[in-house]
């Protein structure tokens, strides 16, 4: 099979006779390596556009249970994997805790009266 259906649902790489591909013979017969190099992703692996696709779908905001079933995944482990790489908590985290220590700063060299390095007395 050459081309790939009008459908919206139809497969993209089929298999010798117009199924979905093996693993086992993905490379050889789908000829990867051809459509990577076309695109000028050469090396590009399949499961890095699964990932990408998984990370996506994530991103949606869409279940746990409903991602599971998208991914073809059995344990919960991975797709909150997805789900937190989708939320992108880290960079919102190191973001806001930037902008504080930003502001902080602005505000001590508002308060500043000339007098760094005096000493003060205690007591």
């Amino acid at each position: 099979m050459a081309f790939v259906k009008p459908e919206p649902d139809a497969l993209v790489f089929l298999g010798p006779m117009g199924g979905p591909m093996r693993r086992r013979n993905f490379n050889r017969a789908a000829g990867w390596s051809y459509a990577t190099a076309a695109i000028g992703a050469p090396g590009l692996h399949l499961h890095a556009l699964r990932h990408t696709g998984n990370t996506f779908a994530a991103s949606t905001g869409a279940g746990l249970k409903d991602l599971m079933a998208r991914m073809g995944h059995d344990s919960e482990r991975a797709a909150m994997i997805y789900q937190h790489e989708a939320r992108g908590a880290d960079a919102t985290i190191t973001g806001g805790i930037d902008a504080h220590v930003q502001a902080e700063r602005g505000r001590e060299d508002d308060r500043d009266d000339g007098a760094g390095g005096v000493l003060v007395p205690a007591g």
